[in-house]
């Protein structure tokens, strides 16, 4: 009887966590023919099959950590659980960016072009469809007006002296900084991103919960040990193949910005929308759900980590490998990253959404995405 129990148990297991062979599959493969494969880029049969291969298995690790992140979180409870899967996804994208910009010729701009496409997507991109979503359904939404104040007071500060800040120094030549600014800017993110998260698990975490939700956010599931053990074991077992192929990943995307001249934004766009895809599926999902404070904790999170810890982590990647990155945005895409932080402030104001809401930052992506062919 035992045994039986024994190879049910192991068939579940399989047949739940099938992704994982086929992550651990093609990590073999790369691992044997990754150079010859790189080697044959300029195939045109070659260069989309590896990129949409590399692109599609490192999302799907991606999205196994989000379901394991979420099972970790009915035992945790809010916000630890998202704060698991924010956490999980920086790692993947330091990844992704240190891999490209190190790559083959130095791409000094791809930190910055990877982090205003986090921004873009998921303010604009993520938070419009959420918007439009739970509005098109429930008419308004309503959410806690403090926690998403203090969400906005972290960001802000941390966009502006990360992305725009860097265009007006004038220590550096460019839009660059210092070393001493460097440091400043590390020290000060990290900070405030710590400071943050002692807010929001400690004496302040009412305000990222709202009404049932709050009693939802006291009241843990009950699971057995050996349950968050195997979430646990499955989170980490998808998101080591999810590094490797990211890091792999750096190749076709180093080839199409390159050799085939593609605009440097480009690489930044299918990198930011590897990581941040996780992260909107489950907003998105939040939102249909009307657990509108479900959604801001993971988009707002997301920004906030993305920016309070890919900075500090890009720029210490920089100055080890000596090379220079240029963190400002410049032209018509810093006008648009301001009216982005201007119109989030406005979306926010109120603790209650709507679906013109969620269609005004969507046309604001639509403009940013438009910029990046017609600059």
């Amino acid at each position: 009887m035992s045994s039986a129990r024994s190879h049910s148990t192991i068939y579940n297991l399989a047949r739940r966590e099938w992704f994982l062979g086929v992550s651990a599959a093609t990590c073999l493969v790369f691992l044997l023919v990754g150079k010859g494969l790189a080697a044959r880029l300029e195939s045109p049969v070659h260069l989309p099959l590896v990129l949409t291969v590399l692109f599609v298995v490192v999302l799907g690790s991606a999205l196994n950590v989000v379901r394991h992140a979420e099972h970790l979180a009915k035992q945790l409870g809010e916000p630890y659980g998202t704060l698991i899967l924010t956490l999980a996804v920086t790692v993947i994208e330091v990844t992704s960016i240190s891999g490209v910009m190190l790559h083959g010729d130095h791409n000094p701009t791809m930190p910055r072009d990877t982090l205003l496409a986090v921004v873009m997507i998921i303010l604009n991109g993520m938070v419009g469809m959420s918007l439009l979503i739970g509005g098109w359904r429930y008419r308004e939404q309503q959410h806690n007006l403090q926690g998403a104040s203090i969400y906005l007071g972290a960001v802000i500060p941390l966009v502006v002296l990360s992305l725009v800040l860097p265009n007006f120094t004038q220590t550096t030549k460019g839009p660059t900084l210092s070393f001493a600014q460097q440091v400043f800017l590390i020290v000060v993110s990290v900070g405030l991103y710590v400071t943050f998260l002692l807010v929001q698990t400690g004496r302040h975490s009412n305000y990222f919960s709202i009404g049932e939700e709050q009693g939802v956010h006291r009241r843990k599931e009950s699971m057995p040990r050996r349950a968050i053990a195997a979430s646990t074991i499955c989170l980490v077992a998808y998101l080591v193949p999810a590094l490797y192929l990211a890091e792999r990943l750096a190749h076709p995307i180093d080839y199409v910005v390159e050799t085939l001249q593609a605009p440097t934004a480009v690489g930044g766009v299918i990198v930011a929308a590897l990581v941040a895809t996780p992260e909107a599926i489950g907003a998105m999902r939040a939102a249909c759900s009307n657990q509108l404070q479900r959604s801001i904790n993971i988009f707002l999170g997301s920004v906030l980590s993305t920016i309070g810890l890919t900075v500090p982590a890009m720029v210490l990647i920089s100055e080890l490998a000596g090379q220079q990155i240029i963190l400002g945005v410049q032209h018509a895409e810093l006008v648009l990253l301001i009216l982005t932080l201007i119109v989030s402030i406005v979306t926010f104001s109120s603790g209650r959404t709507n679906v013109f809401q969620g269609l005004v930052h969507l046309v604001l992506f639509a403009a940013y995405m438009m910029l990046i062919f017609q600059g």
